[in-house]
């Protein structure tokens, strides 16, 4: 909820001026732009907050949470619980950015259509997660929800760009594919340095928690300064995503 309130959804509520905007003014380029401007801060900020989420979801509860009766049992199960639910964080994301896309143009039928598929994919897949897990004895079935979850978020997201393309409103501009790339290889850096870092730097289960909140927030900090370093290295600065201006 933390990078999905802050950024998300104050990124929805930036560009649903413009793109009203836009489409009254009838600039179908501009209106892309905006849209492809928001696409790529998604990217840039909520794949490392996955990565982070996912990575140190233990570290984080324990640091948080194990204390009284919330044992280290308790965090290993809500850490699944977390991880999976993480890997939605990008699609609940895109959702946010991607329906202004379509209230801006007075449609908001389509947004609620969407949902509601997404809504159904949802609910199949947690029978077809959680019944099998069950059976098979899976340590943590209740993970198959929050899989569930992150899978209908993707579902969503998905028909939505699907949609915006279909109307002719929105065009990928020139550049995605090498900033995936690039993305991807700063977030694997990211992921082994949070990986090895939260195994060799302390005992969770032994620190107390003020090392625990120094060691977690010290993790985060570096993680973030590899990230960012990386696309530095990779030649993107923050110029690089800066609003895009009516032609």
């Amino acid at each position: 909820e933390l990078p999905l309130g802050v950024f998300g959804i104050a990124l929805a509520t930036v560009i649903l001026p413009s793109l009203s905007q836009h489409h009254a003014a009838d600039d179908p380029q501009a209106f892309s732009r905006t849209v492809d401007w928001a696409l790529r801060w998604v990217i840039l900020i909520i794949t490392p907050a996955t990565v982070g989420l996912v990575v140190l979801a233990e570290p984080i509860l324990i640091t948080l949470f194990q204390h009284g009766a919330f044992s280290a049992h308790d965090v290993h199960m809500s850490a699944i619980s977390l991880m999976t639910l993480a890997l939605g964080l990008l699609g609940f994301t895109l959702v946010k950015v991607l329906a202004p896309g379509f209230y801006s143009r007075q449609d908001t039928k389509t947004p609620v259509k969407i949902a509601m598929i997404a809504l159904g994919v949802n609910m199949t897949a947690n029978f077809l997660f959680v019944v099998p897990m069950v059976w098979l004895g899976f340590e943590a079935p209740h993970a198959g929800l929050t899989l569930a979850t992150s899978l209908s978020a993707f579902v969503n997201a998905g028909l939505l760009m699907r949609d915006l393309r279909r109307a002719g409103v929105f065009k990928p501009e020139a550049g995605w594919r090498g900033l995936f790339i690039k993305v991807v290889v700063a977030n694997l850096l990211l992921a082994a340095i949070l990986h090895f870092g939260s195994v060799m730097l302390i005992d969770w289960q032994g620190g107390s928690s003020g090392l625990l909140i120094l060691n977690l927030s010290g993790l985060i900090g570096v993680g973030l300064a590899v990230y960012f370093s990386v696309l530095w290295v990779f030649g993107y600065r923050l110029r690089d995503f800066q609003r895009p201006r009516r032609a």
